[in-house]
Parts: C-alpha cells; structure tokens; sequence
C-alpha cells in the first residue's frame, strides 16, 4: 500500500515485551517523519522488500509529528534530520520534547553520520545512512530500537522503584525507631509496621519508647493524616521532637502542646493534623498515666482477659491550635497486664471484599479470638487476621503501626 494512504491511520497500543526469540507480539507502528515524498516512498520499499510486519504513517514536520503523539504513540518513530521547520539535532530534540518515552531511529545522508553518532548521545536508539540501508538492516534497526527503549524503560523504572525504596526505608527508620531503655527496663515491647496497599508511599504512622533516669518510661504511638513523603517527614519530626522533649524533662500537657507546634510548623498545609496517644508507666507503683489527641483507644490485656481501653481526650493535634486540651487518665496496670496501641490501619481495612469496615468492635472480637500466647505471637497473628480478612479488597487500605507494651517479667511482684 502507498505510504500516502496511511497518513491519519490511528496507532495502537504498545508492544509490550518481545518473546524469546526476540519476536514482538504484534506488528509495531512506525511514525515516519519525512517532508520528501520520494524518500517516503523508498522507506516504503524498505518495509515491503524486506517482507516486515509493519505499518508506516507518515507526517512531514516535526509539528505534525507532535500532534499524532499528542493522539497516540506509535511504537517506533523514524526521524529525518533535514525537515522544513527543524533541522539535524534539533529535530530528535522536538520529537523527544512531545514523548520521550518512544524509540527513535533517525536517518542521515551519506556525509552526515557523525550527525547520526550524535544523535545516539542525545537520545535515538540508531541511526539509517539514507542509500545504504539493506532491507532487512532497516526492518532489523527498527525492531532492536523498539526492543532497545523498552529496555531503557524498564531499566529506569526500577532505578526509581529501587531508590524510592532505599527513601522509605530511611523515612521509615526514623518513624519506627528502637526503644531506648534503662539497664533495668521496666517494660517489654512488640513493635510492628505495615504499608497499606499503596505501600510506595509511606503513612506518618509513628511510634517510640523511652526510659528516663527515675525508672519511669515514656511512650507515644500516632499518625500523621495523608500519605506520601510529606506525611512521613511530618511523622518523622514529630517522632524526634517527642523524644527529645522527653529527654529534656518537659512533661504532661505541655509536652503535646510543643508536639503540636511542631506539627504546624512541618506540615505542608493547614488541613494536615496528627492523632496520638502518650503514656508515662510508673513501675514503682505499676501505674499508668494516659494522654489522648484524637486517637483511637487501646487493648487492655489483663491475664486471659481482653478489653477495650478508651480513656477521656481532646482533639488531634493541629485540629484546634492552641485551643485544645488533652487531660490526663490514670490507670492501675497488674503485673501480668499490657496494653496493645496501634493506628487506624489496623481496624479502618474493608472486611470480606464489602463496603463494610472492621471497626473497633470487629477489632476486638477479632482479638478475643486468638487464644492466650506470648505478646509477639498475639501481635502478629491480630495482624495476619486483619490482612486476611482485608485481603479480598486488595490488602489494608492505610498504613499501620501497632505496639505492645506490658510490664517486664523480672519486674513484676518487686513493687511495694
């Protein structure tokens, strides 16, 4: 068929990947950029006499060409260097400017292959000498650059695969941090963290613990609303400003009062808030004193039993600046009691594939199912179970860190 008659034809979708003997599975679609219609009519030859699966549409401008890859992209884009409103390099960089993401193979004339040479270092896959290309080169050259930018495409989208890794890692250091401990620790803690679904961006799901000079040990789990690096960030300075203001001495409701500055100074705009829980054990006299900003209640174990623990709080931090207040609970902890924290991932994921969400009374029920284990061993199986039961909707929806905090075993029974 005349080139001319497949001026406007639509392109397909991509190619995907060749097979193992390097075969593409379908024809691909070849864009020929060319303002001379005898040269069009010999690339036209080119595909016949070589007998290649392939279909040219042809354009004469590198405007043109702009607009049919506005439309869709072909699966190959073969580019003369010599065309009325671009000219050498600059054209490659026209084509390049509209999708860089397709193969190019450019053509040269006969004096021009150092032309065609640069022309690789700025981009194209390879290069045709107009006059010198073999039929079975040209179909050949083609099918290499299209298999070579698939590579590219591929190679590139696990370099930022891999780096986003390596930046949630570090992020996520700095929000799931190893407790810091006394000699004498007063409490055992399981720590865990799980991304949602959508785990190449990162929650602000943070928790930390740490044991002052007086025995006593501080503890804190929250949750930065929104996802991504700026909601880990914001999670990260919060994390590190706790700890800090703990190891300064700064205690009670001032303590949230400075965390929440701290929020309103990281977060990238005024709608981002974050929900917290923080608690002060006591081991001397087995003691816990509790401070809630909007965050979710807890799981009170005490022997085989298990109960829902929800003590008086105020907003989330950032909510209300300034405003809010965050009265302090306190409760009696037994030597074979400990407390479960966690964020909203973990009872906020869709249950059974249905609109329908756990809840905290699912949660709880789900608890109360796993039989009397070691605290590592319940941790891991209320996770498993929520994963399983949020697995037909495609895995948990959100983020989610949880903490077990109970007293040491070479504590218990040495209070007064």
């Amino acid at each position: 068929m005349p080139v001319a008659a497949v001026r406007g034809d639509t392109f397909g979708a991509g190619l995907g990947a060749a097979d193992d003997a390097g075969r593409l599975p379908r024809e691909p679609v070849v864009l020929l950029v060319e303002d001379d219609a005898g040269d069009a009519l010999l690339v036209e030859e080119l595909v016949a006499d070589a007998e290649a699966d392939m279909r040219l549409v042809w354009v004469r401008t590198v405007a043109e060409a702009g607009a049919r890859l506005r439309a869709e992209v072909p699966d190959c884009v073969l580019l003369d260097l010599g065309l009325p409103d671009a000219q050498g390099l600059d054209a490659l960089a026209g084509v390049r400017a509209h999708n860089d993401q397709v193969a190019v193979v450019v053509m040269t004339g006969l004096d021009q292959e150092r032309t065609g040479l640069a022309a690789l270092a700025a981009g194209a896959q390879d290069y045709l000498v107009k006059g010198r290309v073999a039929p079975e080169l040209f179909a050949r050259a083609v099918r290499y650059a299209i298999q070579r930018k698939q590579a590219e495409r591929t190679s590139a989208a696990l370099q930022a695969s891999q780096m986003r890794a390596a930046e949630n890692a570090r992020l996520e250091r700095g929000l799931l941090p190893t407790p810091l401990f006394a000699a004498d620790r007063a409490v055992d803690v399981v720590s865990r963290y799980r991304p949602g679904r959508a785990h190449s961006l990162l929650g602000g799901d943070f928790f930390d613990v740490v044991q002052v000079g007086d025995g006593s040990v501080h503890a804190i789990i929250g949750d930065v609303s929104g996802h991504g690096p700026d909601a880990a960030a914001a999670g990260v300075a919060l994390r590190l400003a706790w700890r800090t203001l703990v190891l300064t001495g700064v205690t009670g409701g001032r303590r949230l009062r400075l965390l929440e500055e701290v929020l309103l100074a990281e977060r990238t705009d005024r709608q981002t808030f974050a929900t917290a829980t923080s608690l002060v054990f006591h081991p001397s006299t087995g003691r816990v004193r509790i401070r809630r900003a909007g965050h979710p209640g807890m799981l009170h174990h005490t022997g085989d039993e298990l109960s829902w623990l929800e003590v008086p709080g105020g907003a989330a931090l950032g909510f209300m600046p300034g405003r809010a207040e965050w009265p302090a609970t306190e409760i009696d902890l037994a030597d074979d009691a400990g407390l479960t924290l966690f964020t909203d991932g973990l009872f906020e994921g869709r249950v059974g594939g249905r609109e329908e969400r756990l809840g905290e009374d699912g949660l709880l029920r789900l608890a109360r199912a796993i039989p009397g284990c070691h605290p590592e061993i319940f941790v891991d199986e209320l996770i498993g179970r929520v994963e399983a039961l949020a697995a037909e909707a495609g895995g948990l929806d959100d983020d989610l860190a949880i903490i077990n905090v109970r007293w040491n075993t070479a504590r218990r029974g040495m209070r007064p």
